[in-house]
């Protein structure tokens, strides 16, 4: 009877934990499942990319050779080729962030535009392993 006793005892016992846990996050298989399309987005995206920077590199200084010089022409073309987003992130599938393909011409390199409402926000520099940002 003893050993009948305990075994009930352990199986209650083991109930009570299995009934108590927390739960796993429900949302694992959507992140993975977003993570495993952003790597083959980004396996497509990625090279698309660098060779469009490359060849409007190649052609910005072609441009600026062939103008004489003309320096806001051929950064023009650099600015719009070698510009914009090089690796997409999940944020970006899901449509949270903008995915840029191309640069903005004319635009300042120390502000960070918003897709949905066409303002600008200052980048901060943020030292690594303090977590604060520098006065200023």
């Amino acid at each position: 009877m003893k050993v009948r006793t305990r075994g009930c005892a352990a199986v209650l016992a083991l109930g009570a934990c299995l009934g108590t846990a927390a739960p796993a996050h429900a949302g694992y298989l959507e992140d993975a499942g977003w993570g495993s399309l952003t790597v083959l987005t980004n396996v497509i995206y990625m090279p698309a990319k660098i060779t469009y920077a490359v060849l409007g590199g190649l052609t910005g200084g072609i441009a600026f050779a062939l103008t004489g010089g003309d320096l806001k022409t051929a950064e023009t073309v650099w600015v719009t080729s070698m510009g914009g987003t090089y690796v997409v992130t999940p944020r970006m599938l899901q449509g949270e962030d903008p995915i840029a393909f191309a640069g903005t011409p004319g635009g300042d390199e120390n502000t960070g535009s918003t897709a949905d409402t066409g303002t600008t926000q200052p980048l901060h520099e943020q030292t690594l392993g303090t977590g604060s940002e520098p006065p200023g």
